[in-house]
């Protein structure tokens, strides 16, 4: 009987996922990885062995999807612990954005969860047990980022349905935990992990500004180690009763506090206005 847990992180190859898959690997965990290219994850972490087993996987394919967890499963005997993790970055106003930018974006960071989602818990729901971790980013919880309008819905999404999850899945005796980072030094912010608009408008300064932030300073000097969040995440499934949310990183937490704020605010000076709509009794 295996001691330690089987993980299957999607997305693998780069990022939060790598580091965690590394964490895991390194600390007895048995782990699959998937990634589109079966070549980037045997070259980061190697080739099928008794504990990690590459899966090239396309997350928005539903019978990619489908196969990968059998094979995980066939390969390990259980899956215990889901991560969530492929997506990329999209940068580009509301405006500018063409109609298939969105869609690609909703396909790899909304359905693409999805898909993992709908194929994996018939196995947890009857094993009745699990742990699902679904990443969000601090963009799921606070949208006001000019240029990041798309990316940020595509993350308010994902928080919308995670919370969903975890409430039907608690007869299953499966734990879910919605995961909102902020920025963390990985690739997410380098070419070939951030999109930028095809055609920008340049009469939207604050996005371009914002966007040469990202791409030029903030790209390498993000204030987070993915190495650490892969520590919480591992600390946070061996938790007798986890959290439904996760934020991780100071700087999430001062972005979140801002909103808590502001909803307050709002919320005490509307009241009247905004309470004042119940039907008045007849009697």
């Amino acid at each position: 009987m295996k001691t330690k847990k089987v993980w299957f992180i999607t997305g693998a190859s780069r990022g939060l996922g790598l580091a965690l898959a590394k964490k895991l690997i390194e600390n007895g965990y048995y782990v699959a990885g998937t990634s589109r290219s079966l070549n980037a994850l045997i070259q980061e972490l190697g080739n099928a062995s008794e504990t990690f087993l590459p899966l090239e996987m396309d997350v928005t394919n539903d019978k990619d999807v489908k196969e990968a967890i059998i094979q995980t499963i066939d390969h390990f005997g259980v899956i215990d612990v889901v991560v969530n993790n492929a997506g990329f970055g999209q940068i580009g106003t509301l405006e500018e954005l063409s109609d298939q930018e969105v869609k690609n974006s909703y396909d790899v960071n909304v359905f693409g969860y999805l898909n993992v989602i709908r194929n994996v818990t018939s196995h947890l729901r009857k094993q009745k047990s699990g742990h699902i971790f679904n990443i969000s980013s601090i963009g799921g919880y606070v949208g006001n980022f000019p240029g990041f309008g798309i990316y940020c819905s595509t993350k308010f999404a994902v928080a919308g349905f995670t919370e969903a999850l975890a409430e039907e899945m608690k007869a299953f005796n499966v734990n879910v935990t919605l995961v909102y980072p902020g920025y963390f030094r990985t690739n997410f912010l380098s070419k070939g992990s951030v999109k930028t608009p095809e055609k920008p408008i340049e009469a939207y300064e604050s996005a371009r500004e914002l966007e040469q932030a990202h791409l030029g300073q903030i790209d390498g000097n993000q204030p987070n180690d993915p190495e650490k969040a892969a520590d919480a995440l591992i600390k946070i499934c061996q938790q007798q009763t986890p959290p439904g949310h996760l934020f991780l990183g100071k700087d999430a937490y001062h972005y979140a506090g801002l909103k808590m704020e502001l909803i307050q605010a709002e919320l005490a000076k509307n009241e009247q206005i905004g309470t004042a709509t119940e039907v008045e009794s007849t009697n």
